[in-house]
């Protein structure tokens, strides 16, 4: 790292993700400020140039992504800048990204009111998953079996006043041995990728999914980098399932957990992070 850049880290309230980045910056005798979220106060009159690049590693989304628009108004480049965080902050962008880019993915459709729900459900076919567009670790999502389902959560969505909200509809798919997998992209590099197994339809760690090594594939490595282009690159997780008809994109991630994956990958992730905004800043 360039002794002369100064990168800022800016977080929520610090994971042992960021902590692994500020232990492989100090190793290299970087020069990094870390920046609290909850302690900026933007003035847009008067820029802060104080640093070279902006690192978002922010849980609070929507609050970062308006300091990360505000830096990049000022002229500091971010990592993952404005439009990739927009994107894969809401699935529905995400969704429309993929399809535009001919990305294999699940079946999709949003609506915009509860009456409407019902047919685009039938249409897909039940079962399927009804998510909030803007969410992680697997909260808000709901699978409805059937059309009495799906008309008892509506009735409750149209009773909590949500009549205006996008409602996301994903087809279900039963995952092969019970898995799906996270690849992790970092520049135009799929560095490493983990199953996540569980016997609960929802396959996320947070919620107690096993972790274990996924290899890297040509179909794998392909795909994934096709789904981190079609959103605009940077550090990323792709969030995939397996089909009889071969990988399936289902989301993409912007700001990812990695802590669980480097012991079960062995790969540095943290160092491979770093290499990749050294090449950033310096070209």
């Amino acid at each position: 790292m360039p002794k002369d850049l100064y990168i800022g880290i800016l977080y929520s309230k610090p994971r042992q993700e960021e902590h692994l980045l500020f232990a492989e910056l100090d190793r290299r005798n970087a020069r990094y400020k870390r920046i609290p979220l909850r302690g900026l106060m933007m003035e847009y009159e008067q820029p802060q140039n104080s640093i070279d690049m902006l690192v978002n590693r922010c849980q609070e989304n929507f609050s970062a992504l308006d300091a990360v628009r505000t830096y990049e108004d000022w002229g500091i480049r971010t990592i993952n800048d404005y439009r990739t965080s927009s994107i894969c902050f809401d699935k529905s962008a995400t969704s429309s990204a993929l399809a535009r880019n001919n990305i294999p993915s699940l079946r999709t459709i949003t609506v915009y009111s509860p009456h409407r729900s019902i047919q685009a459900m039938e249409k897909i076919g039940f079962p399927v998953v009804l998510k909030t567009i803007i969410g992680s670790h697997g909260r808000g999502i709901s699978r409805i079996e059937n059309r009495e389902d799906a008309e008892l959560i509506l009735n409750n969505i149209q009773d909590l006043g949500m009549h205006h909200r996008v409602i996301y509809i994903q087809e279900y798919v039963d995952k092969i041995h019970n898995r799906d997998i996270r690849s992790f992209v970092v520049g135009d590099e799929c560095i490493c990728a983990i199953y996540r197994t569980s016997n609960h339809w929802i396959t996320n760690t947070a919620n107690g999914a096993t972790a274990s090594n996924c290899p890297v594939t040509s179909e794998l490595e392909e795909i994934s980098l096709r789904a981190a282009n079609a959103v605009g690159g940077g550090i990323l997780a792709i969030d995939l399932v397996e089909t009889e008809s071969g990988l399936r994109v289902i989301e993409v991630n912007h700001n990812m957990e990695f802590r669980n994956s480097i012991n079960t990958t062995g790969v540095n992730i943290p160092e491979k992070i770093i290499n990749y905004i050294n090449y950033v800043i310096t070209h």
